[in-house]
């Protein structure tokens, strides 16, 4: 170990090499960059959230107003959370013969950790369901509730308990504790709103500017 230090001191390192840490910087293909972030922001409906009533994700007895959760919407046999656990874990093992990711590993962009075990891995949609219902899509056709359900803009792989912390929060009420993602977060959640004509709360909007303004 001392000549170990010796080396060191000598060759001017100050330290061995670390491991590299997570990227966590990544969003999904599709997402509007910063400036186009904050333009659309600004043309977003102002309004006060509207109700819940006649919400339900609970699909037991049919009644599930988003449809069945993780449909096949392309029709290549890989249902979307497969496709996002593919496209957002390392290292990606397939079940024999089936699309299905049996292992992985995450850099997980909400938190900054890295989580290995798919059963500690869920799905987030940026906007929450019951925000999007909220916010204009209790007036949609069904067809338009799946689909957007189901777009890899709005799905990010990330742990399970923090997934659950967010629950169906707004930015204004919670973001990744992961400062580093506000960016990020931000452009995925105006990308999906602006996408799909949602409107936004005065608090939602200022979290949102304030989320953007650490994009650089």
């Amino acid at each position: 170990m001392r000549w170990l230090l010796l080396i060191i001191l000598l060759t001017g390192c100050s330290a061995l090499p670390l491991s590299p840490s997570p990227q966590v910087d990544r969003v999904p293909t599709g997402t509007l960059d910063a400036t186009a972030a904050r333009t659309s922001l600004a043309a977003l409906p102002l309004r006060a959230p509207g109700r819940l009533d006649g919400y339900s994700r609970d699909c037991s007895g049919g009644a599930c107003v988003f449809g069945q959760p993780w449909l096949d919407t392309d029709g290549d046999g890989c249902d979307q959370r497969s496709q996002v656990l593919a496209r957002d874990l390392a290292d990606v093992q397939r079940k024999p013969g089936r699309c299905g990711v049996q292992s992985g590993t995450l850099d997980d962009p909400y938190t900054g950790s890295r989580v290995t075990g798919v059963s500690k891995i869920q799905i987030d949609h940026v906007v929450p369901l019951a925000e999007m219902w909220r916010s204009g899509a209790a007036a949609w056709p069904p067809e338009q509730r799946v689909q957007a359900a189901n777009d890899l803009r709005n799905l990010v792989a990330v742990s399970g308990k923090i997934n659950q912390s967010k629950g169906d929060k707004t930015p204004d009420e919670w973001m990744p504790p992961n400062a580093s993602y506000a960016c990020s977060y931000g452009r995925i959640y105006v990308t999906v709103k602006a996408a799909y004509g949602l409107s936004v709360a005065p608090a939602e909007r200022s979290a949102l500017e304030h989320a953007l303004t650490t994009c650089g």
